[in-house]
């Protein structure tokens, strides 16, 4: 006759285990009946990504943006808050229309001087890219 274990024994031996709930992954868990509402941590949300050489590449684009030339600023790894207002001051120093998508910033103007010498004025060191 085969032996009696309890559900707990037998998970032990398969190497699942029967503690609480807050060890399991609870990525998708909403509602506990133990503790309520799961609020889930937030994820820090990182603006741009910086290159190895830690540089910052300008790069001036018109192909897929009808004609017009827009500057694209990449390699800034800093929030978005923080590029947003990075682009504020940009926007607002070339007298142009700007935002920043994908944590790139976009200018819509071809002031490589200007944004370059601003730049250079925040700590940054800036690289010319492309055309």
């Amino acid at each position: 006759m085969a032996q009696k274990i309890s559900l707990a024994d037998w998970q032990q031996q398969l190497g699942r285990s029967t503690s609480s709930p807050e060890n399991e992954s609870s990525d998708n868990l909403v509602y506990s009946t133990d503790q309520g509402k799961v609020v889930q941590p937030k994820p820090v949300d990182t603006g741009g990504t910086a290159y190895p050489d830690g540089a910052i590449r300008l790069r001036r684009e018109k192909k897929g943006r009808g004609g017009k030339t827009v500057l694209t600023i990449s390699g800034i790894a800093k929030p978005v808050t923080e590029l947003t207002e990075i682009c504020a001051a940009l926007k607002k120093k070339c007298a142009c229309g700007g935002a920043v998508k994908d944590g790139i910033i976009e200018i819509q103007a071809d002031k490589r001087q200007l944004i370059e010498q601003y730049l250079n004025q925040l700590g940054f060191n800036v690289k010319w890219a492309g055309g």
